[in-house]
């Protein structure tokens, strides 16, 4: 890491680009390069260490992120305008590289709820799901009246009442994958342990039956669950009142949880970023994958995303994976995407969003590299398609759309109680009923949205913190926030808009 007040960053010995840590001006000399620079730099970007020709790889983290798209100068800026994706081809080399990372020494716990089915919550929400669209309003009637009655405010140790609605469960096949993926990510939901009690609404006549989403048995380990469809019930007033009467019935038992003592080994965290920059892959996101090797050396389960944002780097992954089959899994995975964007007029090699390309991103194998340090060191585990759920602890793999909200989404359906979410140009959400853990990339961003932001790691380049003493910060804070302590997402209110099932396939 460089030192306090550097104005550039050499990231690996053989990168042929450095990063600008401050706004720099025309003629400015920087360390690395030869000559003055030839014209301003944005604070994040890249100024060529020396002349690249074009069709030149350009190399950052010592990975390939493209190619000159012309003759670069040294000093010059690198972006956009002279940096294009170039053909990658990648040894995967499967379970090449997955030492096991030593177990921490001493036991860690946090403070949570155990549930029936014997996993532990960070919260104890009352949640309202849904299985259409149809059913989405009456289910927010239903939480709006809750919110508004003394009997919730009575029940002390319940967090909330959480409408899951949503804009699918009909107009869509019923035997096709879109409609496997929805059915997984409502059960998933439904038993996340973060619910003290779920209720099921439907309408009743959508493809996405109720019937079908309860099963033989119940949906839910223990009896704090409930489910009614609309028309059945008699209309909109009636399912309202009779929702009221269930919410109350079973608040009364969620109430009866008490936080206790949990091991770590009972935390499941997603690791998401969105509006990443220039400084994602230097601070915040190596940050977090540090604490996600102390979680994983504990015995927790950290979860990686968002299957477009890895593209290019896979190869990382693969190498990390505990056996040949967990590697080919991921691969699988990657084909599908490319096999799913080609068929909708996509393609995997696109660029980054205009939020991340003015913060310095340039192509997506630029922002894979630094989206995959989220993961740390840990060997690969598992991988997973959206929304299945996570049996495997250590550092696993979920597939999902880069696009935060769908992806947190698979996460929370396969089992997270936590989520960490990195960003650069300055994400805001939350996901009930899971907490979210924000972490700032750079220092200017985190004083402008001190009210949204968790934890400041743009120190990492600032004050020349270690990402190791910034990952222990990070790993105390998550535990904190799994035993009560409310998150900026959370005291803001966030949380009532991110449910985002993803939706594959026609719409009919």
């Amino acid at each position: 890491m460089p030192e306090p007040a550097a104005r550039t960053i050499r990231l690996h010995p053989g990168d042929n680009v450095v990063i600008a840590l401050a706004d720099l001006a025309e003629g400015a000399a920087v360390p690395w390069i030869p000559v003055p620079l030839s014209g301003p730099v944005p604070r994040g970007h890249k100024i060529a260490a020396r002349a690249l020709c074009k069709g030149e790889n350009v190399l950052r983290y010592g990975q390939i992120i493209g190619a000159a798209t012309e003759d670069i100068p040294a000093g010059a800026h690198v972006h956009s305008h002279n940096l294009g994706m170039s053909g990658h081809s990648e040894d995967y080399a499967h379970a090449s590289a997955n030492a096991p990372l030593p177990a921490a020494e001493g036991e860690r716990t946090f403070l949570g709820y155990r549930r029936a089915d014997g996993r532990v919550g960070t919260r104890n929400y009352l949640g309202i799901l849904t299985s259409v669209n149809c059913s989405g309003s009456v289910a927010r009637f239903i939480a709006e009246a809750a919110e508004k009655a003394q009997w919730l405010s009575d029940l002390t140790h319940v967090d909330g009442v959480v409408p899951i609605v949503h804009g699918t469960g009909c107009g869509m096949s019923g035997v096709n994958e879109g409609y496997r993926t929805l059915f997984r990510t409502l059960q998933g939901y439904a038993r996340n342990p973060n619910f003290g009690g779920i209720l099921l609404v439907g309408l009743g006549c959508e493809v996405m039956q109720v019937a079908d989403l309860v099963g033989q048995g119940r949906l839910r380990a223990g009896g704090n669950f409930r489910y009614m469809t609309i028309q059945q019930t008699g209309g909109t007033r009636a399912t309202i009142e009779a929702g009221l009467a269930m919410l109350r019935e079973m608040g009364v038992e969620a109430d009866a949880a008490r936080r206790a003592p949990a091991p770590i080994s009972d935390l499941t965290i997603g690791l998401q970023c969105g509006g990443s920059d220039g400084y994602s892959g230097i601070t915040a996101n190596p940050a977090l994958g540090a604490a996600s090797d102390l979680l994983v050396r504990h015995g927790g389960t950290t979860i990686l995303s968002e299957t477009p944002e890895i593209y290019g780097a896979e190869h990382l992954l693969t190498r990390r994976a505990v056996s040949r089959e967990v590697g080919e899994k991921l691969i699988e995975r990657i084909r599908w995407w490319e096999d799913y964007t080609a068929r909708n007029g996509g393609e995997m090699d696109n660029n980054p969003s205009p939020g991340n390309k003015r913060g310095g991103l340039t192509t997506i194998l630029e922002k894979s590299l630094g989206a995959v340090a989220k993961g740390g060191t840990a060997p690969l585990a598992g991988v997973y398609t959206f929304a299945e759920p996570i049996d495997t602890r250590g550092f696993v793999y979920m597939d999902s759309p880069g696009y935060d909200p769908c992806s947190v989404t698979g996460q929370i359906a396969s089992g997270a109680n936590l989520i960490a979410f990195t960003t650069g140009r300055g994400s805001v959400s939350g996901y009930k009923p899971v907490p979210c853990y924000k972490l700032a990339t750079n220092s200017e961003m985190f004083a402008r949205m001190e009210e949204d932001m968790d934890i400041d790691c743009g120190d990492i380049v600032s004050r020349g913190v270690s990402v190791e003493e910034k990952g222990r910060q990070i790993f105390e804070d998550l535990i904190r926030v799994a035993s009560g302590e409310r998150t900026k997402s959370e005291a803001l209110g966030f949380g009532g808009a991110e449910f985002v099932p993803w939706q594959i396939g026609a719409v009919m």
